[in-house]
């Protein structure tokens, strides 16, 4: 019987959750711990900030899912003797797709239309996710199921409708009042750049991970030269579309590479012989659940408060342990979390050692310790939820997990485009300055708005309209 993993879904899910969580929050009162290290709570950006905390998890948490994912909607494809060249250009036209969901989000939002949210621009939010749906839905549209002109011509116009949406509306909420392609999520727009540079690095290395590592000290090389002048930098500089494309983008490739690594062991699981699948040893799952956990909230803690040594010894002795706990356990799972393991422990370590190059681990800017560091934590972190989801199976308390990891695009736009929306409506938030009263309360407010985007989410999970690029 062919197995499912739910891990996938849960960390992805765990990454869009927090996102919300994070900047929903009202941080008039929040401890530094609560944003990003770099960005402290009323402080403006200061990058001499070293150290991360759980919000600086979030985004590689997603990007490492998103390179976690390739092995089953590239990889799959590839098994079937699709052709690479095809694959590369669906990999353009979904990075295309993305570029156009991170314009058409930001300049939707009701506070962008007007400066004084009103009823107006909250309807027009509205509208504007009932188009996406339109944009993004995937084979599900009433009517276009079984017909693929159909649901490209209701996608190309609703796509057509968007644009002249955007570019005939006024904008009171931002300083350029007309539509501007330089106003963009530039979280969606790195996702644009791994979906498609990220996704051809990984169909030309198909089977060959060795290769698909040995991009990434090309890609130091070129941002380590950069700095001088030289044919290098020339590459650097090269960008024919800026709104949508740096090479600075392709440093979340260290991250997103090491996520294949994991959907591959991850894919390989799924796929295997599952007769060892009964050879189970419940203390030995128990003890890598909680030494994996330990290590991503030991290192969060740790290199935020700046006691590296200690965390370092910590850190080698959790690993130890695990690697005693894993070397027992010879059941399938048993397998996988040890290969898992083994990179995890790699990549970590290696962030670890590189801590004191560039100052100080930080997101902003974002430092070679940081891409390895929160890619270690990340296999750890598919460990954890391996053994929650899929050994455990503990379906039911961590469904809003899974249902909003496999529907991340509507839970990412849902607050601002839904919930905020129709909370001023209603006049709901004429009361959140109740909200600005203290840490909880500050901390209350996201926790509610996250709550309710979630919900939104899981209900189309259910109904299977999922959002796909």
């Amino acid at each position: 019987m062919k197995k499912r993993a739910l891990a996938l879904d849960a960390l992805r899910g765990f990454s869009i959750i927090a996102m919300i969580l994070s900047g929903q929050m009202d941080v008039t009162h929040l401890p530094a711990w609560m944003a990003h290290a770099q960005v402290p709570p009323n402080s403006s950006f200061d990058p001499t900030i070293y150290g991360i905390t759980w919000v600086d998890l979030v985004f590689p948490f997603f990007l490492f899912a998103m390179g976690a994912a390739f092995p089953f909607s590239l990889g799959s494809k590839l098994d079937k003797g699709e052709n690479k060249y095809k694959l590369c250009w669906d990999s353009l036209v979904r990075a295309l797709q993305l570029v156009f969901f991170a314009l058409f989000f930001q300049h939707m939002k009701p506070f962008v239309i007007s400066s004084n949210t009103n009823t107006a621009s909250c309807f027009i939010s509205l509208v504007a996710f009932g188009l996406m749906f339109l944009m993004f839905v995937n084979n599900s549209i009433p009517y276009f199921k079984n017909s693929k002109i159909g649901i490209w011509g209701v996608k190309i116009s609703a796509f057509l409708i968007g644009f002249i949406l955007m570019y005939t509306l006024e904008y009171s909420g931002k300083e350029n009042p007309n539509f501007d392609i330089y106003f963009s999520d530039i979280i969606i727009i790195v996702l644009a750049n791994m979906a498609f540079f990220a996704s051809v690095i990984y169909i030309f290395t198909y089977k060959k991970p060795f290769y698909r590592l040995l991009a990434l000290p090309f890609v130091m090389a070129i941002f380590l030269a950069s700095t001088n002048p030289g044919w290098v930098k020339q590459v650097y500089d090269f960008t024919p579309i800026p709104w949508a494309y740096t090479f600075y983008y392709l440093k979340y490739l260290f991250i997103v590479i090491p996520g294949s690594m994991a959907g591959e062991y991850l894919y390989e699981w799924i796929n295997s012989d599952s007769d060892r699948m009964s050879e189970k040893n419940d203390g030995s799952a128990y003890l890598i659940a909680f030494t994996s956990l330990a290590l991503i909230v030991t290192n969060v803690v740790f290199l935020f408060t700046r006691q590296l040594e200690l965390n370092l010894a910590i850190t080698i002795l959790l690993i130890v342990s695990s690697y005693f706990i894993l070397k027992s356990n010879h059941s399938s799972f048993g397998v996988f979390w040890n290969k898992i393991f083994t990179v995890a422990v790699y990549c970590l370590l290696l962030g670890l050692v590189l801590e004191a190059y560039e100052g100080g681990i930080r997101k902003d800017h974002s430092t070679y310790s940081y891409y390895f560091v929160t890619s270690g934590l990340a296999f750890f972190g598919i460990i954890f939820l391996s053994v929650i989801c899929d050994y455990f199976k503990c379906i039911k308390s961590t469904k809003f997990l899974v249902l909003s990891g496999q529907n991340p695009m509507i839970a990412y736009v849902t607050t601002a485009l839904v919930v905020m929306p129709i909370l001023t409506l209603l006049s709901i938030t004429d009361y959140f300055y109740v909200f600005k009263e203290g840490t909880f309360m500050g901390f209350l407010r996201g926790a509610l708005l996250t709550t309710l985007a979630v919900l939104v989410t899981m209900v189309f999970s259910k109904i299977k309209w999922f959002w796909r690029t």
